[in-house]
């Protein structure tokens, strides 16, 4: 009996131990974050096992354990029209709220989801809830994009896919089979869709044959950038929950089919040390010191080595290619940029990107929101229905919809 109370309270204060994870005052509902992340951990860490013992790729399984997980609450309004198909070749949700009386023609949004290039899909119950939600609340036609995922798949597989299906539906006679008005369309994604969504912004902002354009595009928590992870935010949030700092670079490297060994060299910015010329053009570009503001700033200084390894550009030149990284873009590409809303969270390794990316697009004469929410973090915008239901999750998407219904 006494062994078993023993073996109780040691595994008790391991859990403890396990899920604890410090966080700063401002978070509501620390514990359910902190289970959620904690979740998260060891559904990687048993993945990551899994792939050394070679039972598959460990973004494949965890892919599989998020998928069975999120058929847990396939919710989505009723009202809403759901359609599965294709545009050029690339597989879309496309989802229709309930026709009116007065059939005027709609605005529309083009959304493309997140999950490092690796995870999620548009047919989950996050994003089938989250684009149900904006399809009704919007009165708009929302198409999301399911483009091919790592480890299937690589950079540019994914842009490529995006982009596609994106003028695919911005063909006029597609927009008017959906009843959409051409002059109110936007674009947007969460995270890594967030990325896809700037960049394939930027792509058809400099389409030569251009009849319409985007009027919005709409960037949440998006990941920019891979040429400094030592950020203010990526060492504020180096072990922060959901997306610590070295399971972004790691989203990075499997993102361009790179080799692992590199990961503690790109975390110290190896990459992009003084003495690697490629990198010299854009350093202005993600130069934090002038895009962001001390109060987020605070009291940390860039780093940037002497020496490191030119071979890492070498082996993956895409980690400078603006397609993967938006944030590095001329500034005569930023100015073809419509308005712009950019949603930031502190809890989260990727909120200088968003900010950055919000600064050189202001200067570059494009009217900008930036919506920073102090108590939020990376990926709250899908949790919004049980078992991941955080009232952060429901203010992100809230505010996001709101700004969407009084611009689009």
């Amino acid at each position: 009996m006494k062994s078993a109370v023993v073996l109780l309270a040691g595994l008790f204060a391991f859990t403890a131990y396990y899920v604890y994870l410090p966080l700063p005052s401002t978070v509501s509902e620390p514990w359910r974050l902190m289970l959620l992340d904690a979740s998260f951990r060891a559904a990687q860490q048993t993945c990551n096992l899994a792939h050394y013992l070679g039972l598959g790729h460990h973004l494949r399984i965890l892919n599989f354990i998020i998928g069975t997980f999120d058929k847990l609450n396939p919710q989505h309004a009723e009202e809403v029209k759901i359609t599965d198909t294709q545009f050029d070749g690339v597989e879309v949700r496309v989802y229709e709220p309930p026709a009116k009386a007065e059939e005027n023609l709609r605005r529309s949004v083009v959304y493309i989801h997140g999950g490092g290039w690796a995870l999620s899909s548009t047919r989950g119950s996050f994003y089938n809830n989250l684009c149900s939600v904006m399809a009704e609340s919007l009165d708009a036609v929302v198409v999301s994009i399911e483009y091919r995922l790592v480890p299937d798949f690589h950079f540019p597989v994914q842009f490529d896919d995006a982009l596609r299906a994106t003028r695919h539906f911005m063909h006029p006679e597609v927009l008017a089979q959906y009843s959409v008005d051409p002059g109110r369309v936007a674009i947007s994604g969460d995270s890594a869709g967030g990325n896809l969504a700037a960049a394939v912004c930027q792509e058809m902002s400099q389409d030569q044959n251009k009849t319409g354009g985007f009027k919005l595009q709409a960037l949440v928590y998006p990941v920019l950038q891979a040429f400094d992870f030592n950020t203010p935010s990526y060492r504020q949030n180096e072990f922060a929950p959901v997306l610590p700092r070295f399971v972004m670079v790691k989203f990075w490297i499997d993102y361009f089919n790179g080799n692992y060994e590199f990961a503690q060299s790109l975390v110290v910015n190896n990459h992009t040390s003084l003495d690697v010329s490629q990198a010299h053009p854009f350093r202005d570009r993600v130069d934090w010191t002038s895009l962001i503001t001390p109060r987020f700033r605070k009291t940390y200084k860039p780093v940037t080595p002497t020496a490191g390894e030119v071979e890492i550009l070498e082996a993956i030149p895409s980690l400078l290619d603006v397609r993967a990284a938006p944030l590095l873009a001329e500034k005569q590409v930023l100015r073809l940029q419509p308005k712009t809303y950019i949603l930031t969270c502190e809890i989260d390794v990727l909120r200088d990107d968003g900010i950055m990316y919000a600064k050189r697009l202001e200067d570059a004469g494009v009217e900008i929101t930036l919506d920073h929410l102090e108590d939020c973090f990376h990926g709250c915008m899908i949790f919004t229905v049980w078992p991941t239901r955080f009232s952060a999750g429901i203010r992100a998407r809230d505010s996001y919809i709101r700004w969407l219904r009084e611009n689009l």
